[in-house]
């Protein structure tokens, strides 16, 4: 019998829950209280879970890997990849309307897969995986076939010569994504990290590169939620429980970045990317259910599609 540390179906489980959790928890900071800075959400997200791993291991609940040099030195490209990949997603999302945003980024999964088949002897792609994955993207485009059919690749407010710079952004995510997902399994193997390992270090080296982009690239944000929520205050209301918000998504972080780093090691880069597109069926699910999402043939579709290309995928 399959301990449950190495078991695909408990980790891939672990992943989808905690992952859904993220979802929800940093929609409501980032979009239900417009707070723009990712940045330093993702920042406080990982000094949450390195001061969370350090109480837990004081108790004796975990171990992992005492902080050296040379693993930092091996590691820190991953966590490079993790920050280039929050950074890209958030210019392209700036210019490229979100569902031709979904569609470049389930077709991702496709060049992972490839990726891991020539660069790290993965598994072969058959033509039921392929296909697998063509239903995954076919979903996206019917959920969002009104804004493609009509052209509308860019964001509501964007001028049409911001069209390159969409498609670039677009195109930096999509090899960033792979390169994280196809680097952060290599590297577990090559360093011989165990999962808490993984979660240390990944979180530990992103840490000073998340503080740097905040730095750099949100002191205008941050100037607007300071006059928003502090001085003069119109949202001051507000500002508790958007504090208890980035509280809850942090403590998510801890989660989720286990159920990465477990998912990764006991199933493969391509299993966890479409693990990762999957999970958007129940919140989409719900969103229509309990949030007033539209329901439309197209969203059901593309719901119904997209589950149709997991069980595909589930089992070939």
């Amino acid at each position: 019998m399959v301990a449950v540390k190495d078991s695909p179906a408990a980790a891939i489980t672990a992943y989808c829950m905690s992952s859904i959790l993220m979802t929800v928890t940093n929609k409501v900071v980032l979009s239900t209280y417009q707070f723009k800075m990712a940045f330093l959400v993702c920042g406080m997200q990982s000094v949450c879970t390195v001061a969370m791993l350090a109480l837990f291991s004081s108790f004796g609940l975990l171990s992992h890997r005492r902080y050296n040099s040379f693993d930092a030195k091996r590691w820190f490209p991953v966590s490079l990849a993790l920050v280039m990949m929050i950074y890209t997603g958030a210019k392209a999302l700036q210019y490229m309307a979100i569902p031709v945003f979904t569609v470049f980024k389930n077709l991702t999964i496709i060049l992972i897969a490839y990726g891991e088949l020539y660069f790290f002897k993965g598994a072969p792609v058959t033509r039921l995986i392929l296909a697998s994955f063509l239903l995954l993207v076919l979903s996206s485009v019917i959920s969002g076939w009104s804004d493609i059919a009509s052209g509308r690749v860019l964001k509501k407010g964007s001028s049409e010569s911001s069209i390159f710079t969409a498609y670039f952004w677009m195109t930096l995510n999509c090899l960033t994504t792979a390169f994280f997902s196809l680097t952060l399994r290599a590297k577990i193997k090559d360093v011989g990290f165990k999962d808490f390992d993984t979660v240390y270090y990944n979180n530990l080296l992103s840490i000073p590169v998340l503080a740097i982009c905040s730095l750099l690239f949100e002191g205008g944000a941050f100037a607007e939620a300071y006059a928003r929520f502090v001085n003069p205050g119109e949202e001051s209301e507000s500002l508790f429980w958007l504090l208890t918000a980035i509280c809850v998504s942090s403590i998510s972080a801890f989660a989720i970045s286990y159920g990465s780093s477990w998912c990764v090691r006991v199933t493969s880069s391509t299993t966890y990317s479409m693990v990762g597109a999957l999970n958007k069926l129940p919140i989409s699910i719900s969103g229509m259910l309990f949030f007033g999402d539209p329901v439309s043939f197209g969203s059901v579709s593309g719901v119904l599609i997209a589950f149709a290309g997991g069980i595909l995928y589930r089992f070939v």
